[in-house]
């Protein structure tokens, strides 16, 4: 292995790995088309946030071992490429691989023989197989001779790539021995083990990786609307399901987001034989803003109207800078359809945010909508009779929704007679709660 590694592509997934290269003392080439998150690197400032790295990027920075461009061209000079692009789901259930196409398209005529391509996007079943392919037929170069091509995904949670990528098992899928080699000495820098499989082995992984927790969550997000069906407390039924029971384990419900689980269940569903499944666990995760609506609205005399909703959480995920495909916004879309006035506050989110008080200044209804933990005990902080919609339980009033200082039988009683309400109206969403 040389001493020079490029990674095309500097997000969430591609700096933190090119730091990490770095400090561990490989010369990197990072690359990026963003002029923003390039300015930000050559200054030594994180462009976003991921705990531990701005005093890593700073150790980078003084020792001169991090070097940007904007070109993939660049990419060149390394011996091995990993990308680290974006692959979305088309809106048709159908992986893009655009920017690896482009990226590769960059790369073809500076690919030299050496070169070792190894994909830490999250890619569909048989992209690895597509690029070793792909390269061949527009270069003539024989994957496993004259270029290596593996797949080593990425499965860090944000906010703790510094700690495990020390520690979770770094996958390296290659159809051949020298390109599972090439992949494996690269990542074994960081003294973690290395479990070599085949590439669709490997894509499988990941994906099913976050499909799995995808589907996870949607159960006590689907338990919870069924408990406002049925005038229950879906905490407590939850608690019921796992004390001191040896298989339980269900989780708690809330917002469940983010780029990666909702685009994911795609790379499956594409081709899947099952189709439709996964697509039903998707609609779970977005009824829920539609349900956190409906229940002010059966709460607040039928309509939102002129009614100040303050939306807690913009990201989608706990003290976390990421917006990306984050269900607050399709939350604050229906509010507004509803008419209500909507104000919106997230520390992390400073330039679409309100001050946290003038935002809770005369709401009718605060809606958490991200469990950042500046709200943990938010209730303390509310006019009594406040409307809160809660799915993570933040506030501690141990009900999705809650009148703040009302006593936890009073708030059951409401959600009970709510319900049965709602259900003798045939869900029109225009019945009035009895408070």
């Amino acid at each position: 292995m040389g001493t020079r590694v490029a990674v095309v592509g500097l997000g969430r997934v591609g700096l933190p790995l090119a730091l990490s290269f770095a400090d561990r003392g490989l010369d990197v080439i990072g690359i990026d088309r963003d002029p923003q998150i390039l300015a930000a690197v050559r200054a030594g400032r994180m462009p976003f946030r991921e705990r531990g790295t701005q005093a890593l990027l700073e150790r980078v920075h003084a020792s001169g071992r991090l070097t940007v461009a904007d070109s993939v061209v660049a990419a060149a000079d390394a011996d091995d490429i990993v990308l680290t692009l974006g692959t979305p789901a088309h809106e048709h259930i159908e992986i893009d691989v655009g920017q690896i196409r482009s990226a590769l398209d960059d790369l073809l005529p500076v690919l030299r023989p050496g070169h070792a391509l190894l994909l830490r996007s999250t890619v569909a079943p048989g992209t690895t197989e597509w690029v070793a392919g792909y390269v061949e037929q527009r270069r003539g170069l024989r994957a496993g001779e004259d270029f290596f091509v593996a797949h080593v995904p990425e499965r860090i949670a944000q906010n703790r790539f510094l700690e495990e990528i020390e520690t979770l098992p770094c996958i390296v899928g290659a159809s051949d021995e020298r390109s599972a080699e090439r992949a494996a000495r690269l990542f074994s820098v960081f003294g973690c083990e290395i479990r070599r499989t085949t590439p669709v082995q490997a894509e499988l992984a990941k994906i099913w990786t976050n499909i799995l927790r995808y589907t996870q969550f949607s159960l006590p997000n689907l338990l919870m609307m069924e408990c406002e069906q049925y005038g229950a407390n879906v905490f407590e039924v939850i608690d019921l399901v796992n004390r001191d029971y040896p298989r339980g384990g269900i989780a708690a419900p809330g917002l469940t987001a983010g780029t990666c689980l909702r685009k994911d269940f795609a790379f499956s569903e594409e081709r899947s034989p099952a189709p439709g499944m996964l697509l039903a666990v998707s609609r779970v995760h977005e009824t829920v803003p539609r349900f956190l609506v409906d229940g002010l609205k059966r709460r607040l005399g039928g309509t939102l109207r002129d009614r100040k909703v303050a939306v807690l959480g913009l990201t989608f995920k706990r003290d976390c800078d990421d917006t990306r495909d984050s269900l607050s916004y399709k939350l604050i879309r229906l509010l507004e359809r509803e008419l209500a006035i909507v104000g919106r506050h997230d520390p992390y989110v400073p330039r679409e945010s309100e001050p946290l008080d003038e935002v809770l200044r005369g709401a009718a209804a605060v809606v958490v909508a991200t469990n950042h933990s500046v709200y943990d005990g938010i209730a303390s902080r509310l006019e009594p009779g406040t409307l809160v919609a809660d799915p993570w339980n933040c506030t501690g009033t141990g009900a999705v929704f809650a009148r703040v200082g009302a006593p936890p039988a009073a708030t059951a009683e409401r959600v009970a007679s709510s319900a049965a309400t709602a259900a003798a109206g045939a869900g029109d969403g225009n019945t009035r709660d009895d408070a």
